[in-house]
């Protein structure tokens, strides 16, 4: 799993890059627009291992990120469960959030928190948060009809249990779902670094951007490719060793 996940990383990193020197050599663009295969390795093995720190910051901020992200729509989705009505209005709430771009409102989380960890992991968790509320409240809300009516028959149905058993009949979709939001939460992390905040890899590539430095541009983005790869490979594993788990409950649902 780890080495496909590289393996297909790397080949559409080395495709891109094989077509930006395409157009570089096609164009006949000066190295001041796009610089050569010499300058960017030069330049990879003069700052990688600082945007290599740089990245790991930024992801373990994506880290808490998502996970404040599946606290929230786990527990909004469990909540919404109750009544189509609080379901449909937390759905309509949801769209209504997310029609705002977060270019427009990360300026008043700035305002408001400053440029520190905490706004950081706000617009991470706001940005990743969606597509898991979505799935969330449309799994959470879908009843089981063939095993949820011999609890209710035998009154031994709680909530609780009412929740576990839609998880587990919807556990592919649920480990799916949040394995892709991961990459959200990398790229909201990224976001507001390159916006407003101090620190982290988004901050440095917005350095580098001022300095028309492309080459660090293409290192950071090697560098952060990478690490969310690896952090990927890490979820699918988990979610791997919980379909395992799952498979066959021991002693069935309680």
């Amino acid at each position: 799993m780890l080495y496909r996940r590289l393996y297909q990383f790397f080949m559409i990193y080395f495709l891109g890059l094989a077509s930006l020197m395409a157009i570089k050599y096609g164009l006949q663009l000066s190295d001041y627009v796009i610089p050569g295969p010499p300058e960017i390795a030069s330049t990879g093995l003069r700052v990688s291992g600082r945007y290599l720190l740089n990245v790991l910051n930024t992801l373990a901020v994506a880290i808490l990120g998502h996970i404040l992200a599946i606290v929230l729509a786990t527990g909004i989705g469990i909540i919404g469960r109750l009544t189509a009505w609080i379901g449909s209005f937390i759905r309509v709430a949801a769209y209504n959030i997310q029609a705002y771009p977060i270019v427009a409102v990360a300026p008043i989380i700035f305002i408001l928190l400053g440029d520190g960890l905490s706004s950081r992991l706000l617009i991470a968790a706001m940005i990743c948060y969606f597509p898991l509320l979505l799935s969330f409240v449309g799994i959470f809300s879908e009843p089981v009809p063939e095993i949820e009516h011999f609890f209710e028959s035998t009154r031994r149905m709680t909530w609780r249990l009412q929740i576990k058993i839609r998880a587990f009949e919807n556990i592919h979709k649920l480990i799916t779902v949040v394995v892709g939001s991961a990459t959200l939460a990398m790229v909201g992390t990224i976001v507001a670094e390159f916006i407003a905040a101090n620190a982290g890899i988004g901050y440095s590539i917005r350095i580098a951007l001022y300095q028309s430095d492309l080459a660090k541009i293409l290192v950071a983005l090697f560098l952060i490719g990478i690490c969310t790869s690896l952090y990927l490979v890490l979820l699918e594993w988990i979610g791997y060793r919980i379909r395992r788990r799952w498979a066959i409950p021991e002693g069935g649902l309680k």
